[in-house]
């Protein structure tokens, strides 16, 4: 751990994407819909949404399958191809960043802290979205779900980005908006933020352990 007059000096930040920096649960429960009605099943709402993100694409269509209708998911197969095809047109749609997570991402650059992003998002989905809301330049990586690496909660994504950030444990921050967020980061070794304006409140996040919470993204440069 690397400290200056005793405080400690962060050196990275990893971000969950979906209810972390932005809010893109129009665009997930959009694409969602439109799978259901290609397949002739009932829609789902965009609360029910909210409750079924954070594990991937493939657990978001077998609940909403579920709530569909099909009860035992036994077109899952099917409803991947369709969400996939979909998801990959409309994954922007009306995809916004939080208030004030611009000025803190730029806060967080002028202090020359390297920001990376690890989604359960597919990964090119993922990068697609990172570019269109934040450009090219703000985010050292963005990485989503892909063959060979575990999907959150699993470390496997953390430590992958430290490694390519060239950070230790104790000089990086994980911050996302979930219970899934919170066992990433534990599993991870790496002191974990939950943010209060995501998908999740606040008593999932403290009985799932995250270590600090914060209402708003200018209170998280007080933990760099």
């Amino acid at each position: 751990m690397i400290f200056a007059g005793g405080i400690c000096i962060m050196k990275a930040c990893i971000f969950d994407l979906d209810g972390t920096l932005t809010n893109t649960l129009e665009s997930m429960t959009y694409s969602v819909n439109l799978t259901l009605e290609e397949m002739g099943l009932s829609k789902i709402t965009k609360d029910q949404c909210r409750l079924f993100v954070g594990n991937g694409a493939r657990v978001l269509m077998e609940k909403s399958l579920k709530a569909a209708g099909d009860t035992d998911a036994s077109r899952i197969e099917e409803g991947m191809e369709i969400y996939g095809r979909i998801f990959d047109r409309n994954c922007t749609y009306h995809v916004t960043p939080y208030e004030g997570i611009p000025e803190m991402l730029k806060a967080l650059k002028d202090k020359g802290i390297h920001l990376a992003v690890l989604s359960n998002k597919p990964d090119r989905q993922t990068v697609k979205v990172v570019k269109a809301i934040f450009g090219e330049e703000l985010f050292d990586y963005a990485q989503g779900q892909k063959e060979g690496i575990r999907r959150k909660p699993e470390p496997d994504g953390v430590w992958y980005l430290m490694e390519q950030m060239h950070v230790s444990k104790e000089e990086c921050l994980y911050i996302g908006d979930s219970e899934v967020d919170a066992a990433t980061g534990r599993n991870a070794g790496l002191k974990t933020i939950g943010v209060l304006w995501g998908f999740r409140d606040r008593k999932t996040l403290e009985t799932a352990g995250a270590d600090d919470l914060i209402d708003r993204p200018d209170e998280l440069l007080q933990f760099v």
